[in-house]
């Protein structure tokens, strides 16, 4: 008996109980990441942009040795943009999978869906492509910000319009968590000059039912219209819009997949302006910026864009927060290593978080869609 209890004390010593003790995800030769997001359906071309920016730096940095010896393997699933999906690939990601950390996960609705499960499991998330309160007040230990909110996008943008003499301003926004996060934003920003929303129209989430939010909308004649939605019913809705004879001014916050709108939208583009929470992945004057274009060039990769950029800057983000966590990983090691990341310039891109603000950057630029589907600072 007594000979069976000193074997149980020394192997609690040398394999010591805990959520961390194993480090899940992590080996002697690798560490596994996952990433839910939308890789089909209307809103596909937010995941994969996003994807191919954060694996497109995880394999520089593995071509380059890796960290302390070990390579970043990235796992995805697709949640098809659904909330339901998405918790569901978290859980799988945690207790089948047994990634080490989750990354890049693209949505308000899928990424809070998913926040109690990962939150639980004491699983840190890097970098979701939304700009929601939701995930940022109050702060979770384990959510990592790093782009700059919607109420950040939304002050820009309404600001923008104000100062060019646009009083007259009306909101389309998607019917969800997103959605509301973008038109409470857009409240906020309106209340603090004393002025209302002139109209509101809604759509629901992976359609293209906009008639009624063109008709609301069209029938004040509003000077501006600020958009939160995906970037297949807002091409849906400009191009409805234009065609009813509108010429009011069309914004849109990041979260709309820029590229992929100038797209959808082709030559109806022309004049819509996107808030952008990185540089211009066209600017290589901007150091991230340079490294970006070059790593993605190296990979084979010359369609640039703001969100695989945002993928690419995301990754780094983890990438330095791994390094700083040293070679006995655990996930409470990343937590605290991120938690120290005090104004670290990535490139002319400032990333800063501590134990009460995982909002790692309020960096806000607008950009308008040119012809040909270029866009202009």
């Amino acid at each position: 008996m007594k000979t069976r209890i000193l074997i149980a004390a020394l192997l609690a010593w040398v394999f010591p109980l805990g959520a961390d003790a194993q480090a899940p995800g992590v080996t002697a030769k690798s560490i596994l990441l996952g990433q839910s997001a939308a890789f089909s359906g209307p809103a596909a071309q937010l995941g994969i942009q996003m994807n191919i920016g954060t694996k497109a730096y995880f394999d520089y940095v593995n071509a380059q040795g890796g960290l302390y010896g070990r390579k970043i393997e990235l796992k995805t699933r697709d949640d098809r943009y659904e909330a339901n999906l998405c918790a569901e690939n978290t859980r799988k990601f945690i207790e089948e999978d047994k990634v080490f950390a989750l990354i890049s996960y693209v949505g308000t609705p899928t990424t809070v869906a998913a926040m109690p499960i990962f939150t639980q499991a004491r699983v840190p998330l890097v970098g979701p492509f939304t700009g929601a309160e939701a995930l940022r007040d109050p702060v979770n230990r384990y959510v990592f910000n790093v782009r700059a909110s919607y109420y950040n996008e939304t002050e820009k943008i309404v600001e923008q319009l104000v100062s060019t003499g646009n009083r007259k301003i009306a909101v389309f926004y998607q019917d969800d968590g997103y959605g509301q996060a973008g038109l409470k934003g857009v409240e906020i920003a309106m209340t603090k000059r004393d002025m209302k929303i002139a109209a509101l129209g809604k759509v629901e989430r992976n359609t293209v039912k906009v008639e009624d939010a063109v008709k609301a909308i069209n029938a004040v004649q509003p000077d501006g219209v600020v958009m939160i939605s995906a970037y297949t019913s807002i091409a849906e809705f400009v191009r409805q819009m234009k065609n009813a004879g509108s010429t009011t001014q069309f914004h849109n916050v990041s979260f709309v997949g820029s590229q992929a709108l100038a797209d959808a939208l082709k030559d109806q583009g022309y004049g819509v302006a996107i808030s952008q929470v990185v540089p211009s992945p066209w600017s290589p004057s901007v150091p991230i910026v340079k490294e970006y274009e070059q790593v993605m060039t190296q990979a084979g990769v010359t369609d640039f864009n703001f969100s695989s950029l945002e993928g690419y800057i995301v990754a780094k983000v983890m990438v330095e927060g791994l390094k700083r966590a040293g070679r006995d990983l655990t996930r409470e090691k990343l937590v605290a290593a991120l938690d120290s990341m005090n104004n670290v310039d990535l490139g002319d891109f400032v990333v800063t978080f501590s134990p009460t603000n995982h909002s790692g950057s309020k960096f806000v630029d607008l950009t308008m869609i040119g012809h040909g589907g270029k866009f202009i600072k």
